[in-house]
């Protein structure tokens, strides 16, 4: 089922200026961010759209399959028809996008609360559907005249970045459906695969049998499954041998199918990498009670609060942001310059703080914030509570976004073995 594109348009109120927040709270916002800064040329156009952004001058979005448009003026005034370009997706595409999504209901769950996990992008990916735009797939038009992004097109990229936080159904819009469309057809999906008997598979046994004198084909061979298998059930009406913790036993064995299902996905990926003191913060963010966690904590020496702290950088950005917790280096060379000109492009001269370096970390003098540089070029946001340094956020490409998310009032995050499911 599809509607016309003029039927799918969906227009947001200008939103208001930005001054001392990033412009993508979300790892799905931060990844359409990604896109854009990965991209541009002119690092000064970008800072040029940060600016403009945050002033409140990208007027009313229309959102449509395929382009965004918007107002955007200067700061003189003069205003300028910005246009963003995204590829939609192939029918084929979204067929195999609503199958999938269809078959866990968790998807929809998380798509109806407004939020896009990174499994539910994952497995789009593997089923050959990607969501969000990669480098190079926001396309810029502008009546400026500028053949690559200008700070007109920027500004609308970092402003849509923002009404991404609020809603994921911004993007599949602009991929080509709209919410009232995917939803009617996810749920003539559901309809269907509980309605439909399907033949069963395979070769009755006795007919195989007695045919054999002919060799049937072997079958193809299976491909990754679509999640990760359901350990059996421990519980039993024997009590446990001596040493033995079935609650800890079931919770290593629903982890350990999700690390194979994980790994395998990697394997095939040519992606393999891990550690035991990452898997020991992996284990622990996935919430396996206080008994589990305390030796966690013990086994990987980090102690409960310094586990608690990996957790956070975990939940930011995995083994990356685990990383630029634990590990100190000096940027020496191209890396200091590039980073100096990333610190030096980020603020006009007057909002600039004043931030004194030790090796990758950069703090706010005066201040309890800190910007930390990771291997990858990216600003990691990390403030200081209790005396101890703690990861604020995810990744930005431009320190002044990653600074704005270390500045903004710190949310409640449990440490492992705490909180009701713990």
């Amino acid at each position: 089922m599809t509607r016309h594109e003029d039927d799918m348009e969906r227009t947001f109120a200008a939103l208001p200026p930005a001054h001392g927040r990033g412009f993508a709270q979300t790892w799905w916002g931060q990844a359409w961010l990604k896109a854009l800064e990965g991209t541009a040329l002119d690092s000064a156009q970008l800072k040029t759209g940060r600016r403009l952004a945050r002033a409140g001058a990208v007027g009313a979005v229309s959102v449509r399959p395929g382009r965004l448009t918007a107002v955007v003026q200067d700061r003189d005034r003069t205003a300028h028809r910005a246009d963003v370009l995204l590829e939609e997706l192939s029918p084929g595409q979204w067929d195999r996008f609503l199958d999938m999504t269809a078959e866990r209901a968790g998807h929809v769950a998380a798509l109806l609360d407004r939020e896009m996990p990174p499994h539910l992008v994952e497995d789009a990916a593997d089923s050959g559907v990607e969501l969000l735009p990669g480098l190079g797939d926001l396309e810029p038009e502008c009546d400026c005249g500028a053949w690559d992004h200008c700070g007109h097109t920027a500004a609308l990229c970092y402003q849509v970045a923002r009404l991404l936080d609020q809603d994921p159904f911004v993007l599949l819009l602009m991929r080509g459906r709209d919410e009232t469309t995917l939803l009617e057809d996810l749920q003539a999906r559901s309809g269907a695969s509980t309605t439909d008997s399907a033949e069963p598979e395979g070769v009755d046994a006795a007919e195989a049998y007695a045919a054999g004198d002919i060799l049937p084909p072997l079958p193809d061979l299976p491909g990754l499954p679509g999640g990760p298998g359901r350990p059996p059930s421990l519980e039993t009406e024997a009590p446990p041998a001596p040493g033995i913790d079935p609650a800890a036993l079931s919770f290593l064995a629903a982890q350990t199918a999700v690390r194979a299902h994980g790994l395998l996905r990697g394997a095939l990926q040519g992606d393999l990498r891990a550690t035991p003191a990452q898997d020991a913060v992996r284990l622990a963010a996935g919430d396996p009670g206080r008994e589990v966690a305390d030796r966690l904590a013990e086994g990987s020496g980090r102690g409960r609060e310094g586990l608690a702290t990996a957790v956070r950088a975990w939940r930011h950005g995995g083994a990356a942001a685990l990383s630029v917790l634990d590990e100190e280096w000096r940027a020496e060379g191209e890396t200091l310059a590039r980073a100096r000109a990333a610190l030096e492009s980020a603020w006009d001269t007057g909002e600039r703080p004043e931030l004194r370096a030790r090796g990758n970390r950069w703090t706010v003098a005066g201040t309890p914030v800190q910007l930390r540089l990771g291997r990858d070029g990216r600003w990691w946001p990390y403030r200081k509570e209790r005396g101890r340094w703690q990861p604020a956020g995810g990744a930005a490409q431009d320190p002044a976004t990653a600074l704005a998310s270390a500045t903004a009032p710190a949310s409640a995050e449990l440490a492992p073995g705490e909180g009701n499911s713990l």
